[in-house]
């Protein structure tokens, strides 16, 4: 050393004997991240076991706990062995999510010694899974008229990825414009609702295909069908259709007889849509059912009378047997047509004429009027006088008639006292096809008028008489007497209705021997006619008898209507002159 001190070297050799110390990894545990998409064969590298030991003590190999899709390799160098993990079999996340195995490093020392890796493999999730909907085909009932919002139903579609992977988002998977104007589709919740007017009429069924679709990369999806029935509501009236009408129907038209068919819809479903039609009460009418539902033939049920009924209003009314039942309604207007199936007619058969005689030759006497129940030309009357036999009986040629207007002219003058009554008979046609006839007769009476003036009679007797007569009857027949004109008022009388002459007191010898009387004779017509007549009365001496060729019933003086009639002198009280 440096003081100079003896110094020595001693090598010492000290030789460590492996016990085989305890080996052990750099991290307890490793974390590994795989896609579930991996292909086998895939390899990663693991931590290597670090063991101070060497030699047999060393490690000597790596053992992986039991699994099904991983198994351990290794790679020897000089100085280590490193392990590797290499995927057999491919994973599925949505089976297993994550594996926990254990890698054991084992030496070769004895008794061997091991250290013990935890390996977490996380597996992660690619998009490889669609969603899913609980059903393949939902189906639902929904009332129609239903309320704008009302949910009709709620779809639900699961997808096992995780993440955006699973996120699911709903939406139609047809265009359809009838259902988008109907139903809108939450394509967050799932959830359909009603957006429009729901329609049993327009669609009984509706037929919704909703796709659910993924968020991932690239997204998938799945399908379902929506099938919604909509419940029929009795919100239709039923519907009348008129077709083949004939407004015109002639009144001799036989029952049975088709006037119309009729068509009776509902656009209603089941009891709603079952229809039943019924005519109003007493019409001649009825509904025949048809072979086919809810056709229905009007035809005439009984016999028709134009001149009872020239019209009817028939109206059909159609009732569906819902709850409540609605109905429709609807009006016909038949006009019946006219058939001559009447005759004319007289109001008064037989008609009595009560006709003044003298009438004027050419003048109207009458006017007969009949009626026809028919109209238009089996209405229109032409007017005929039925011509006779020409006896004296037959007056039917002195009459004419106008044929359209029914009033009946004389042709000559008629006379009370030729004829005091006659009939004739007028035939009225009308102007149908055929034609139909009537006939009236009509009795005239003919009325006496003062036309006729008394006339006086000669004297039928030795004493004379005033007798007269008239050729009228009643009044204008009824004749009364007077004295105009008398000599001798005191001595002679005349009875006003008899014309009998009376004297009124015994002659004398101082009465002249002849006596003037000048006799009226006046009817009682309002227009009175008359007559005169002049009787001569002689007063002669009992003794002298007359001739036979001197009494005469009647002595007519030179002058006309004057009469004389001799009288006897004794004949002095008062008596009848004229019996």
């Amino acid at each position: 050393d440096a003081d100079g001190s003896a110094a020595g070297l001693l090598c010492v050799f000290i030789l460590f004997l492996d016990l085989g110390s305890k080996f052990h990894f750099p991290e307890k545990e490793q974390l590994l991240r795989i896609y579930e998409n991996t292909l086998p064969g895939a390899i990663y590298q693991l931590q290597a076991a670090s063991d101070p030991d060497s030699g047999t003590n060393s490690v000597r190999s790596y053992k992986l706990s039991p699994n099904d899709h991983f198994e351990i390799r290794f790679r020897e160098s000089d100085e280590d062995k490193v392990p590797f993990l290499v995927l057999k079999k491919a994973v599925d996340r949505e089976i297993t999510t994550t594996y926990k195995l254990l890698l054991t490093a084992v030496d070769g020392g004895n008794p061997p010694k091991s250290g013990i890796l935890n390996i977490t493999i996380t597996i992660l999730d690619i998009n490889d899974n669609h969603p899913v909907f609980s059903r393949e085909t939902y189906s639902v009932t929904l009332q129609e008229n239903c309320i704008t919002g009302t949910v009709v139903i709620r779809v639900n579609a699961t997808d096992m990825d995780e993440g955006p992977n699973s996120e699911i988002e709903y939406s139609f998977a047809t265009l359809n414009s009838k259902v988008n104007e109907v139903f809108e589709l939450d394509q967050a919740t799932g959830e359909i609702r009603v957006k429009g007017e729901v329609d049993f009429e327009d669609a009984e069924v509706y037929k919704l295909d909703i796709q659910a679709s993924d968020k991932g990369h690239p997204p998938m999806s799945g399908n379902c069908r929506v099938i919604i029935k909509i419940i029929d509501v009795n919100d239709n009236r039923p519907e009348i259709e008129i077709t083949s009408l004939y407004k015109n129907i002639p009144e001799d038209s036989k029952p049975g007889t088709v006037i119309s068919l009729i068509s009776v819809t509902d656009k209603d479903a089941g009891i709603n849509g079952k229809v039943i039609c019924q005519l109003n009460k007493n019409i001649p009418f009825e509904l025949k059912p048809s072979f086919k539902e809810n056709m229905y033939s009007l035809v005439t049920k009984d016999r028709l009378d134009r001149e009872t009924s020239s019209q009817y209003d028939i109206t059909i009314t159609a009732s569906d047997l819902g709850q409540p039942s609605l109905t429709a309604s609807t009006t016909l207007s038949i006009q019946i047509s006219d058939v001559n199936d009447n005759a004319p007619e007289f109001v008064i058969n037989p008609l009595d004429l009560y006709l003044m005689e003298n009438n004027a030759a050419g003048s109207s006497i009458i006017s007969v009027s009949a009626f026809d129940r028919d109209t238009a030309e089996n209405a229109v009357i032409l007017y005929h006088i039925i011509r006779g036999d020409g006896t004296h009986n037959d007056f039917s040629s002195f009459l004419n008639i106008n044929s359209e207007t029914g009033v009946v002219y004389s042709l000559q003058r008629f006379d009370y006292e030729t004829s005091k009554m006659f009939q004739f008979h007028v035939l009225a046609t009308d102007s149908g096809t055929p034609s139909l006839s009537s006939n009236v007769t009509v009795n005239v009476f003919i009325l006496d008028q003062n036309d006729n003036v008394p006339v006086i009679l000669y004297p039928v007797s030795a004493n004379g008489s005033a007798e007269a007569y008239d050729a009228d009857i009643g009044y204008n027949g009824w004749l009364l007497f007077s004295l105009q004109e008398v000599s001798d008022h005191s001595l002679f009388g005349l009875d006003r209705y008899t014309g009998q002459i009376r004297t009124l007191r015994s002659f004398t010898e101082t009465d002249e021997a002849q006596h003037k009387l000048l006799i009226l004779v006046k009817d009682n017509g309002n227009i009175s006619l008359s007559a005169t007549a002049t009787v001569i009365v002689k007063v002669v001496e009992p003794k002298e008898a007359f001739a036979a060729s001197d009494m005469k019933n009647a002595v007519k003086d030179e002058e006309e209507n004057n009469y004389v009639m001799p009288l006897h002198s004794n004949d002095l009280t008062a008596q009848n002159l004229v019996q």
